[in-house]
């Protein structure tokens, strides 16, 4: 396989996308720049999402930048047997991008190997393949999100780490990410305090996740008393699991499987109808 061709879990973008920045979830079109004004970008820190071929010897990368966010850029000459591009532009390998250009479309025009992070393979490779299709699917291109690169890299370096894909490493992981994806795109209020009414959340009452409303009480009628953190669900969370959430301790009792639930929710609600190709593969797998 072509080492700068990602495999099939991510859909190659479509061609209107290239022509035309894609609109998040609930927020605003950002506004076209002009297009006389060429655009340069020079030693940029950079992953590669996805990348499909463009005529016979180059490539359309779908970029996550650290300071520029997610863009297209076209890797020219990039799929020749001699370019130094392909030992570069590969999957889960941070690179330091230059670009220029107009629209839509940049050129890159020089990239070079950061290094420091090791190859993918099994499950922590799906792993990564899903934290890929996250990005494409909710970031908007164009709209920088230093705190999430950084989470990007960090779960990354850390999938890098675990060539095993250990299940006990790679779940708070992936809940790690998500919460900060969901977060960074305001999609994710604080799970330590009620969202209408500003208090902070009691570690022994119940509340519901709504994703329009955030954090909301549930009445007290008496009818969880006997609830457990095992037998929670549908919707329904402990604050004790919130707080959890919200620190990042794992250790906490029902936390993981109450992280695990609101973010499928969440995504769910917010990817829409079409479902997460590299997610079906995980849940197939007993692993998300």
């Amino acid at each position: 396989m072509d080492p700068l061709l990602l495999p099939r879990a991510l859909p190659a973008a479509p061609q209107a996308e290239l022509n035309a920045a894609a609109t998040p979830i609930g927020t605003t079109p950002h506004k076209r720049r002009p297009r006389g004004r060429i655009e340069r970008a020079h030693d940029e820190p950079a992953y590669v999402l996805h990348a499909h071929p463009w005529k016979e010897t180059s490539l359309i990368l779908d970029v996550f930048s650290r300071h520029h966010g997610r863009l297209a850029l076209v890797a020219k000459g990039a799929k020749r047997p001699t370019s130094q591009l392909r030992t570069v532009l590969l999957g889960f390998q941070p690179f330091a991008a230059s670009w220029s250009g107009r629209g839509e479309v940049r050129t890159l025009t020089r990239a070079d190997w950061s290094g420091g992070v090791a190859p993918l393979a099994g499950l922590p490779l799906l792993c990564g393949f899903y934290f890929n299709e996250l990005l494409v699917r909710l970031l908007a291109r164009e709209d920088a999100h230093e705190t999430l690169f950084d989470a990007y890299h960090a779960a990354v370096v850390q999938l890098g780490a675990d060539p095993h894909g250990l299940t006990a490493g790679v779940e708070p992981m992936l809940r790690r990410f998500e919460i900060s994806l969901l977060r960074e795109l305001g999609y994710l209020p604080p799970l330590d305090r009620e969202s209408q009414s500003d208090q902070p959340v009691r570690a022994d009452a119940y509340y519901t996740v709504d994703p329009q409303l955030g954090v909301l009480p549930k009445p007290t009628d008496g009818s969880h008393a006997e609830l457990d953190s095992a037998r929670l669900g549908g919707g329904l969370y402990l604050g004790a699991q919130l707080l959890a959430m919200e620190s990042g301790d794992w250790a906490q009792a029902g936390a993981a499987r109450a992280a695990k639930t609101l973010m499928r929710e969440l995504l769910h609600y917010h990817l829409g109808t079409q479902p997460l190709r590299t997610r079906q593969l995980l849940i197939d797998l007993h692993q998300l």
